[in-house]
C-alpha cells in the first residue's frame, strides 16, 4: 500500500509538472501569432484557456489506458491493492475526468467561445456602450445554447435497447425514456451531445489534420528560401516596377492626360511597388535577425525530425488504412458502426505497442508521441490553410498578425479536432486502446495419452476473449461505441483522412521550397502591421 500511495503521490507531481508544462505553452503560443494592435485580455484569456483544455483532453487517453494497466502485474495477476472497491474507484475517477473535461469542453464551444467572438465582433463595428455589445453577444449565442439543448435532449430521450413489446402503450414508452435517463444521471446525453461534436471534428481532422501531417514534415525537410536571395530578387523586381511607372508618367509630361487603361496598369503598379517595398523591409529585418542565424544552425536538426515525422506519419496511415480494411472484411457491417473485437489484420502499431511493452514506459511514450503529434500537426494545417467555410477564406494565421477571432476559431477547431483524436487512436490499436498491457490467466492443460496432465497456469494479452473480471477496458473504449452509428460515421471518415493525406502529400512533395516570409505580406496589410514583425526579428 505505502508503494502505491507513493507511485500515486509521485503520478500527481508529474501531473501538476505536465500541466504547468501545458499552460506555458498556450501562453507562448497564443502570444506569438497574436496581433498586438488588435489583442484584448478576454479573447487571449479564452483562447489560451480553450487551447489548454484541448491539449489535457487529449493527455487524457495515455493516463487512462496506464491506470488499467498498472493495476495488473505482467503475469496477470490483480496487484494487492487493486481489489475491486479500488479498480472500480479508478474506473469512475477517469469516467468522471473524461465527463468534466467534456463538459467543459460543452462550455466553450456553445457559450463561451461564441460569446467572446460576437462581443469583440460588435466591439469592432460599435464602440458604444458595453451593455449593448453584452446584450448583442448573448443574442447570437442564444443560438448556439439552442443547439447545445437540442442535443442534449435528444441524446438523454432517444433510448439505446427499448424492448420490442407491441402490447406497450405510448405512455409506458415514454416513461421508459425518462426511466432509462434517470438511470444514466444524463450521462447518456453528454456522450450524444459529444459523439455529435466529434463527428464535426471529424470533418475538421479531415481537412486540416490530413493536410498537416504532410506539410510539416515537408516543411522542414525542404526548408526556406534564402533571405538575402529573395532579397536581391525582390530588388531586381521593385526596378522593374519602377522603370515602367517612369514609362507610363513619361506619357503625359507636355500635358496630356492619361487614358483610363494607363491610369488602371498605373494604381496596379504603384500598389506593387508598395507591396514590393513592405516585403524589402521584412527581408531586411529577417536577414539582419538572430532568430534566422539561430534556425541556418539547427537545419540539420530540422531535417532530422523532419523526416522522423514524415515516418510517423507513415506509419499512421499505414495503420489505419489495415485497420480500416480489417472492419470492412471482418465487422458485422454498416449497422454494428463496423465494430470489431480484437484485431484479424495485425498492423504495424498494433506490432510495434506489445514490443514496447516489455520495457517500461516505451508504449506510453510512443501513445503519447502520436497523440501530441496529431495535436500539432494539426495546428500546423490550421496555420498552413487559414480558417475557411468552405470556399471562402474567413482568417489567416499569421506570426504576430492573427487577429482575435481567427485565434478564437483556431481553438475551437482544435477542441473539436481533440475529441475525435481518441476514436483515431483506436483506429490505430483497438486492442492496446482497449485492455492497454494487461494480461490474464488461463489454464493450460498438457494431455498424456489422452489424459490431462499438469494442469498450469498462463498468462495471456487481454482480448476479447477474456473474462470480464479478469480484464478491465478502458473508459475510453466504453465511451467512444455508446451510438453505433457515430462509429459507423467515423469508420468512413478513416478512408476520407487516408485519401486526403495522400493528396496533401502529393502536393507538398510538387510545391518547392517556401519562401522566409510566407503569408508575412499581404495585399490588404497596413503599413503599421511591420512594426508587429520587429517584436520576433530584433
Amino acid at each position: 500500500m505505502a508503494a502505491a500511495a507513493s507511485d500515486l503521490l509521485t503520478g500527481w507531481c508529474l501531473f501538476g509538472l505536465a500541466l504547468l508544462a501545458i499552460l506555458i505553452f498556450c501562453w507562448v503560443y497564443v502570444r506569438k501569432y497574436q496581433s498586438r494592435r488588435e489583442s484584448e485580455v478576454i479573447s487571449t484569456i479564452t483562447a489560451i484557456f480553450a487551447l489548454a483544455v484541448a491539449l489535457i483532453t487529449s493527455a487524457l487517453l495515455p493516463v487512462d489506458i496506464f491506470l488499467v494497466s498498472y493495476m495488473k502485474n505482467q503475469n496477470g495477476t490483480f496487484k494487492v491493492w487493486a481489489d475491486a472497491n479500488v479498480s472500480r474507484q479508478i474506473e469512475d475517477t477517469v469516467l468522471y475526468g473524461y465527463y468534466t473535461l467534456y463538459s467543459i469542453i460543452l462550455f466553450c464551444v456553445f457559450l463561451w467561445i461564441p460569446f467572446v467572438y460576437f462581443y469583440y465582433e460588435e466591439k469592432e463595428e460599435d464602440d458604444g456602450n458595453t451593455c449593448s455589445q453584452v446584450k448583442t453577444a448573448l443574442k447570437y449565442t442564444l443560438g448556439f445554447i439552442t443547439v447545445c439543448a437540442v442535443l442534449l435532449l435528444i441524446g438523454a430521450f432517444v433510448p439505446l435497447d427499448i424492448p420490442n413489446k407491441k402490447n406497450s402503450t405510448e405512455w409506458e414508452k415514454v416513461k421508459l425514456l425518462f426511466e432509462e435517463f434517470g438511470s444514466s444521471h444524463g450521462l447518456t446525453a453528454l456522450s450524444f451531445s459529444i459523439s455529435s461534436l466529434t463527428v464535426i471534428g471529424m470533418l475538421a481532422a479531415i481537412t486540416y489534420t490530413a493536410y498537416g501531417m504532410s506539410a510539416l514534415p515537408l516543411n522542414l525537410i525542404k526548408g526556406t528560401t534564402s533571405a538575402s536571395y529573395e532579397r536581391l530578387e525582390n530588388t531586381e523586381d521593385i526596378e522593374e516596377v519602377e522603370q515602367h511607372l517612369l514609362r507610363i508618367k513619361s506619357k503625359c509630361r507636355d500635358g496630356r492626360p492619361l487614358s483610363s487603361r494607363d491610369r488602371r496598369t498605373l494604381q496596379q503598379l504603384e500598389d506593387r511597388l508598395r507591396i514590393l517595398r513592405r516585403r524589402e523591409r521584412h527581408l531586411e529585418s529577417i536577414e539582419k535577425s538572430w532568430w534566422t542565424k539561430a534556425c541556418e544552425a539547427i537545419r540539420p536538426l530540422k531535417i532530422v525530425w523532419g523526416v522522423f515525422f514524415i515516418i510517423v506519419a507513415l506509419l499512421f496511415t499505414v495503420s489505419l488504412f489495415l485497420s480500416n480494411l480489417d472492419k470492412a472484411l471482418h465487422s458485422a457491417g454498416f449497422d454494428s458502426g463496423f465494430i470489431i473485437l480484437g484485431t484479424n489484420l495485425t498492423n504495424p502499431l498494433n506490432m510495434l505497442l506489445p514490443v514496447l511493452q516489455r520495457v517500461f514506459p516505451l508504449d506510453y511514450i510512443l501513445i503519447t508521441t502520436i497523440v501530441m503529434y496529431f495535436i500539432f500537426t494539426s495546428m500546423a494545417g490550421i496555420r498552413n490553410m487559414g480558417i475557411w467555410f468552405f470556399w471562402t477564406r474567413l482568417y489567416k494565421i499569421r506570426r504576430g498578425k492573427t487577429r482575435p477571432q481567427a485565434l478564437l476559431f483556431l481553438c475551437m477547431i482544435l477542441l473539436l479536432i481533440v475529441l475525435h483524436t481518441s476514436y483515431m487512436i483506436y483506429s490505430l490499436a483497438p486492442q492496446y486502446v482497449m485492455y492497454g498491457s494487461q494480461k490474464y490467466l488461463v489454464q493450460s492443460n498438457k494431455t498424456i495419452d489422452g489424459q490431462p496432465r499438469n494442469v498450469t497456469l498462463v498468462s495471456k494479452d487481454c482480448d476479447a476473449d477474456a473474462p470480464e473480471d479478469q480484464c478491465i477496458v478502458t473508459r475510453t473504449y466504453l465511451f467512444l461505441h455508446k451510438f453505433w452509428f457515430f462509429s459507423a460515421a467515423y469508420y468512413f471518415g478513416n478512408w476520407a483522412f487516408i485519401a486526403v493525406f495522400l493528396i496533401g502529400l502529393i502536393v507538398s512533395c510538387c510545391k518547392g521550397k517556401k519562401s522566409v516570409i510566407e503569408g508575412e505580406v499581404d495585399d490588404d496589410d497596413s503599413d503599421m502591421s511591420d512594426d508587429e514583425l520587429s517584436v520576433y526579428y530584433h
